[in-house]
């Protein structure tokens, strides 16, 4: 039987192991949709629901796992969590069509959420010294920074030395991997007075994320009705979620924590993050691709530059938190990412052929997300009392799922839109809707070039993307500006004294 420490050190492997297969999947995936949407025929709105399969799977599970862990075992959740996040990831991989990828994708979020929320608890229960816990919290952050930061070169590059099924496939020793180390290491725990699972709130949140989403992404095919229907009922849901969790003896959101002005500037942050840098990494390929011709290895290399800064910042966002309070930092880093989005859609503008100009801007946006991640994670927990920590912990994670959930399908929404106008503003002639509506798809989704669509004059379909994509650049950089501000002002950091602001 392993010793103490020998055991932490496995569980601590497997835990990092476990980060590094969720944080890939989350940044891997977007280099491959171009391919996705050529092989598996799949339309526009097709690739925005691999990735929102995924992040509201994960959402609706995150805040539902905590207390089914604390009931039946953290170590037991975690290990069928990895079970099912390899068992999903093969289907994902053996998928034949959309439909079927989108359906394995969902499963894959479910186990995925699961397995990032039992990690934390993990972490906090077996790791309880000082210094060997913030080395173990440390060694995790890197290892989830790694994944979400070389996602990209590395789905990339399977691509380019193999096919798209292994973006997936490769999961399923991994979890094998994983599986093993924790079962050896990881100790199991539960607490005697486990919290009661809040179904009605789960339910209902998850109903209302997914209805909006819905209706962002399939808007244009709906009917006038039947959207005024779904978002009727998205807004009874919500409605109904606010009523339940008020009325709830063990709500899965204490709505009064939302009074704390530290927890509520920083929860903010939180959605800046999501509002705007995250979701932009799943289109940037479609860019790469459609725009400027580059492969899906060439796309990886690419967003390097943006995703290397938020693995190499961190510390110093932590450093600059410490030193002038997260009321300042954190809609600094806001502050950044809106600078570089500007930044990226007048690259875009002035000279759309070439992707050099649009590393400038990449790198101000990941260094201002670097800036202020670790100092978001850190306040939303640390500024409410400690038997609040998990469900903060949670509500931060979900506000970052359904901020990222939601903006995929508006960004989406919004480069359909530019890239409409363009058409309807440069082709002569009355044009049909419903073919303009696929000329529209097909250009937004990358695939719109010359030999797709013939009929188009001479770099008409790339001009449009780029136009639709400064749309979308646009959206990016003012609205993370006015969540900045709004941080700002719910922090109000001028009316605290250096010594209070960090006693709390």
């Amino acid at each position: 039987m392993p010793q103490p420490s020998s055991r932490n050190t496995l569980a601590l492997a497997a835990v990092c192991l476990a980060a590094l297969m969720f944080g890939l999947e989350i940044s891997s995936v977007p280099v491959i949709l171009p391919a996705l949407e050529d092989r598996l025929q799949g339309r526009f709105t097709d690739l925005q629901w691999i990735m929102n399969a995924y992040t509201i799977a994960c959402t609706a599970v995150l805040m539902a796992t905590g207390a089914l862990a604390d009931r039946f075992g953290r170590k037991r959740v975690f290990v069928l969590s990895i079970v099912a996040f390899g068992l999903a990831s093969l289907l994902c991989g053996l998928a034949q069509n959309m439909t079927a990828l989108i359906a394995s994708r969902a499963l894959q979020g479910l186990a995925g959420g699961a397995m990032l929320i039992t990690q934390v608890a993990i972490l906090s229960q077996q790791f309880r010294q000082g210094r060997e816990r913030s080395r173990a919290f440390a060694a995790w952050g890197v290892v989830f920074g790694i994944g979400l930061g070389f996602g990209p070169i590395i789905g990339g590059a399977i691509l380019s030395l193999s096919s798209w099924p292994w973006i997936f496939l490769v999961h399923g020793p991994l979890a094998l991997l994983t599986l093993g180390l924790a079962v050896a290491g990881v100790e199991e725990a539960r607490q005697a007075r486990a919290c009661k699972l809040d179904s009605a709130g789960i339910v209902l949140l998850s109903l209302a994320v997914f209805g909006l989403t819905f209706v962002l992404t399939q808007g244009p095919t709906l009917s006038r009705f039947s959207a005024l229907v779904v978002v009727l009922a998205t807004l009874g849901c919500f409605a109904a979620f606010i009523r339940a969790e008020r009325r709830s003896r063990q709500p899965m959101f204490e709505l009064g924590v939302f009074r704390n002005r530290r927890f509520s500037g920083a929860l903010l942050g939180s959605m800046g993050m999501n509002f705007s840098f995250w979701p932009f990494m799943i289109y940037l390929p479609i860019y790469f691709h459609g725009a400027l011709g580059y492969d899906s290895l060439h796309s990886g290399l690419a967003l390097l530059a943006y995703t290397l800064p938020t693995l190499i910042l961190p510390p110093v966002g932590e450093r600059l938190a410490l030193r002038f309070e997260a009321g300042w930092v954190i809609p600094l880093g806001l502050s950044g990412i809106g600078l570089g989005f500007v930044a990226m859609f007048g690259a875009s503008q002035w000279a759309f052929s070439s992707g050099v100009f649009m590393l400038p801007g990449a790198l101000l946006a990941g260094i201002g997300l670097g800036i202020c991640n670790t100092p978001v994670t850190n306040t939303t927990t640390g500024s409410v009392p400690v038997d609040q920590a998990g469900m903060a912990s949670g509500i931060d994670m979900s506000a970052r799922m359904i901020s990222l959930a939601l903006n995929i399908a508006l960004m989406g929404l919004i480069l359909v839109a530019g890239v409409g106008a363009y058409l309807r503003r440069h082709l002569s002639g009355s044009l049909d809707a419903g073919q303009l509506q696929g000329w529209v798809q097909q250009i937004a989704s990358g695939s719109g070039s010359l030999e797709a669509l013939p009929w188009l004059a001479e770099g008409t379909p790339q001009a449009a993307l780029v136009h639709g994509f400064g749309w979308v650049m646009l959206y990016g950089g003012l609205s993370v500006w006015g969540l900045a501000v709004f941080s700002l002002l719910i922090f109000a950091p001028w009316q605290q004294k250096p010594a209070e602001s960090i006693a709390q």
